[in-house]
This record gives structure tokens, sequence and C-alpha cells, in this order.
């Protein structure tokens, strides 16, 4: 039998995304907190989208947050933005982090998981 490590990050008690090793899962961990604060910081403008549009927005903007502070400083974008994958854009269009406080949504660490071995 073998033994499987996996990285679940685990928000709002919902799984988001499944990974390997712990270095992947805690930066996307971290692509989620930023998103977090990002959408946070974009419901505060007067934008007038829908929380889709925004949620959307703040993901993108925190995965090619790279290239939007170089923008943000005067410079140049730099690379091509990253799209997300469609299973990533799908997982987040199909479980919407509930609202949990008046400033935002309500976060939980990424989690470790480790299955538990079977009986011989």
């Amino acid at each position: 039998m073998a033994v499987i490590v996996q990285y679940i990050v685990v928000r709002n008690g919902e799984q988001k995304m499944t990974f390997t090793s712990k270095k992947e899962a805690d930066a996307y961990d971290k692509l989620l907190d930023i998103s977090d604060r990002m959408y946070t910081f974009l419901e505060s403008s007067k934008l007038e989208m829908g929380a889709d549009q925004l949620e959307e927005l703040a993901f993108f903007l925190a995965e090619n947050r790279e290239s939007a502070i170089g923008l943000l400083r005067g410079g140049k974008a730099g690379k091509k933005p990253v799209v997300a994958s469609k299973a990533v854009v799908a997982d987040k269009k199909r479980t919407p982090a509930p609202r949990k406080n008046a400033k935002g949504r309500s976060k939980t660490p990424a989690k470790l998981v480790i299955p538990a071995a079977s009986g011989a």
C-alpha cells in the first residue's frame, strides 16, 4: 500500500484545491489571502460591479500582482497576465465564499490532511 501526502487548502469549511507539496499549498493560500483583501478594497470603491465580477477581478489582480505592482509604480507590466485555469475559475464560481462579517470574508488557514491508513 502506498502512502500519499496531500495538502488541501480549505476556506470557509470548503476544499478549494489539493496539492502534493506544502510550498504550493502555502502559495495558493497566500494568493487567496491577497484576493480576499483585494476584494474588500474593490468592494469599498464606487465601482458598480456584481459580486462575481468583483471576485474574478480580485483573483485576477492577486494572480498578476507583480505586473500590477509594476504598472502602479509607473513602469511596464513585465510579462503576460496569468489567466486562471478553467478548473480554478469553475471552482470559484461553484463555491462562492459566504460572508461572515461586515469587513469581508472570514478565512480559514490551509490545513494539512493526511488520510488514515486502512486496515491491513
